[in-house]
């Protein structure tokens, strides 16, 4: 029988072994990824929950289904080249936006962690989740009970360190605490960041390239943060403005210096080649326009140390 909750409340709960999450930076060998086969954008009925979506109502943008399928496909072929196993969660219907992989749920190095969407439109994507690790035997760590809290608001640095996110919305203070509480249970450092509603989530600021080097957008990301990244010396590379509200800055690293963007972020690209960075920069206005980026759009399975 499959455990709902495998978290320990004291601490020193087992970590997976078959699937694995070891580091945010080291080798992507599989990760987990929502269906385009359902994707249409929500428009209007999500305006209230992302300001990205509200920007592309004002300026008249239009979803087109082909050039969605084809920038998705080149976003496939982009994992597969850096040699990372795509899965898919089931198709549902019902759940046009779990192609946001990372909202439902997020996971750690001791399963997956099932979270609760703001959007009531949005609630159901937690069943293709959950529906996904049991079939798959990944241990559930637990589900978020006292209010919102999404995915790309928990922010792995390095093994044992996070940086947890809230806006108030689309995870709210009391959501992030509970989570942040599991974490110091484990004996991990935990960061917690309240942010503007107005950036969503702390993944469109903060993403790790490498182990000891993250893109940040240092216009958005509050003085404190970005000194907590410093402390442990990290160093950055910043994004511009611009390109963050474009969700420039929220990127994959698929380990071995290899990097998944996106052909908006001009500038980021061009300064994660200059130190060096292998760049994927498949276009995804499709789904940036819709409110999420590359990073939104996945779910690590199985990552190694780097």
């Amino acid at each position: 029988m499959h455990s709902l909750r495998t978290r320990q409340t004291a601490g020193n709960t087992p970590e997976m072994s078959d699937w694995y999450l070891r580091s945010e930076t080291g080798p992507l060998n599989d990760v987990l990824l929502g269906s385009i086969d359902t994707f249409q954008w929500i428009g209007e009925e999500n305006a209230e929950y992302s300001s990205l979506v509200r920007e592309s109502l004002r300026k008249g943008r239009q979803y087109d289904p082909g050039l969605a399928k084809r920038q998705y496909a080149e976003m496939i072929d982009a994992y597969e080249s850096a040699g990372t196993n795509c899965h898919f969660l089931p198709a549902d219907e019902g759940t046009p936006y779990q192609v946001f992989a990372r909202d439902s749920s997020f996971m750690t190095p001791y399963g997956a962690v099932i979270c609760q969407l703001a959007n009531p439109r949005r609630r159901g994507e937690y069943a293709p989740a959950l529906r996904f690790y049991l079939e798959n035997d990944i241990p559930i760590y637990d589900m978020v009970s006292t209010g919102n809290f999404e995915g790309g608001d928990f922010n792995i640095i390095k093994p044992g360190v996070a940086l947890v996110g809230y806006t108030g919305k689309r995870s709210e203070q009391i959501a992030a605490e509970q989570v942040a509480g599991w974490f110091i249970n484990e004996g991990w450092e935990i960061k917690l960041a309240p942010i503007d509603p107005f950036y969503v989530h702390i993944d469109l600021m903060v993403c790790m390239l490498t182990k000891n080097c993250a893109a940040v957008c240092l216009e958005t990301t509050e003085d404190d943060v970005v000194q907590w990244l410093r402390d442990m010396q990290i160093d950055i590379i910043p994004a511009t403005f611009e390109e963050t509200l474009a969700l420039g800055c929220n990127v994959v690293s698929l380990g071995n210096e290899k990097v998944l963007s996106t052909l908006g972020a001009t500038d980021l690209n061009n300064k994660m080649r200059a130190e060096g960075l292998t760049v994927y920069d498949p276009d995804m206005t499709q789904f940036t326009w819709a409110g999420g980026g590359v990073h939104c759009m996945c779910q690590p399975l199985r990552r190694d140390y780097d």
